[in-house]
């Protein structure tokens, strides 16, 4: 989608009354997107998904941005606390069963968000993986809720055209070379074209539940 079109989007959302957030990870490539909601001043509020396992840095740069932007950001925590996030054994999930971590601290809380809104946006984009590459622009969420992914078709090239042009920074991490940044029990630092093999290295995993189980089959 154009910057026009997305624009159109929204408004017609917003026309219709529908109450609009954006959920972020805070990565140097989740800037253009909350720049670019920002400009419209259509109010959507934007949901990091805090699972207390982020890096300090990630916090610190979401805070900056946050300030810099102007956003309304709510803060979504986990209900289960991270001492009953443990197996029989005394791991914690993200080492044992890392689906389920991703469920507990991901997934769940945010369920309760789609209940209360009318359109979910993220920015997903297709090329960053198969499972990616299959969706459309605008999904169907539980609770009857919209997805729209605005730049499901943006280039890499896109994305920091837009950031360079609207003087936007990086992730302190992403400087330091890391390609994906999540939580940090499961983000590694590696030279790999693939951004999403340093999230869950090692594992048969590449999504957090996110955008395979909130999205209707």
């Amino acid at each position: 989608m154009t910057l026009e079109e997305i624009k159109h989007q929204l408004h017609i959302y917003n026309k219709a009354g529908k109450k609009m957030f954006v959920t972020s990870s805070f990565q140097t490539h989740s800037i253009p997107l909350l720049h670019l909601l920002s400009s419209t001043g259509i109010p959507i509020d934007v949901l990091f998904i805090n699972t207390g396992f982020h890096f300090p840095e990630t916090i610190s740069f979401r805070d900056s941005v946050v300030k810099e932007l102007g956003l309304n950001l709510i803060d979504v925590r986990p209900a289960i606390t991270k001492i009953h996030q443990r197996d029989n054994a005394g791991h914690f999930y993200f080492v044992s069963d890392p689906d389920y971590c991703c469920y507990l601290n991901k997934t769940q809380p945010l369920e309760t968000y789609l209940i209360a809104y009318d359109v979910w946006i993220n920015g997903i984009r297709a090329v960053q993986s198969a499972k990616r590459n299959k969706m459309k622009t605008i999904e169907s969420a539980p609770f009857n809720t919209i997805r729209f992914h605005p730049l499901l078709d943006w280039s890499d090239q896109q994305i920091l055209a837009y950031k360079n042009q609207n003087h936007l920074p990086d992730h302190p991490l992403d400087i330091k070379g890391y390609k994906s940044i999540g939580c940090v029990p499961c983000t590694r630092k590696f030279d790999l074209k693939d951004e999403r093999a340093a999230r869950w290295f090692g594992m048969n995993k590449t999504e957090c539940g996110l955008h395979t189980d909130l999205i209707s089959k």
